[in-house]
């Protein structure tokens, strides 16, 4: 069975006053999925973060995490 959702997953710097977030995209556009993702993946985390413009961003570079926990949820991740 091919993986439905396929995540995509980066770090950006630009414009956040030199601080790093890890920006989950591509996602459904469903407002109350993301923001339940969103919090599952703070309290994963430890970490702030907030859905913006249909992306999750989270504080910090937690890639390597936020791939095991959407791995583990039966999404795709790329990045």
């Amino acid at each position: 069975m091919p993986v439905r959702v396929v995540a995509k997953l980066r770090v950006e710097k630009a414009g956040r006053g030199g601080k790093t977030v890890s920006v989950v995209c591509d996602l459904p556009r469903n407002s109350a999925f993301l923001a339940d993702l969103c919090q599952e993946l703070k309290r994963a985390c430890g970490a702030g973060g907030t859905v913006s413009d249909g992306a999750i961003e989270l504080q910090g570079d937690l890639r390597d995490r936020i791939r095991e926990l959407l791995l583990k949820k039966g999404f795709g991740v790329k990045g």
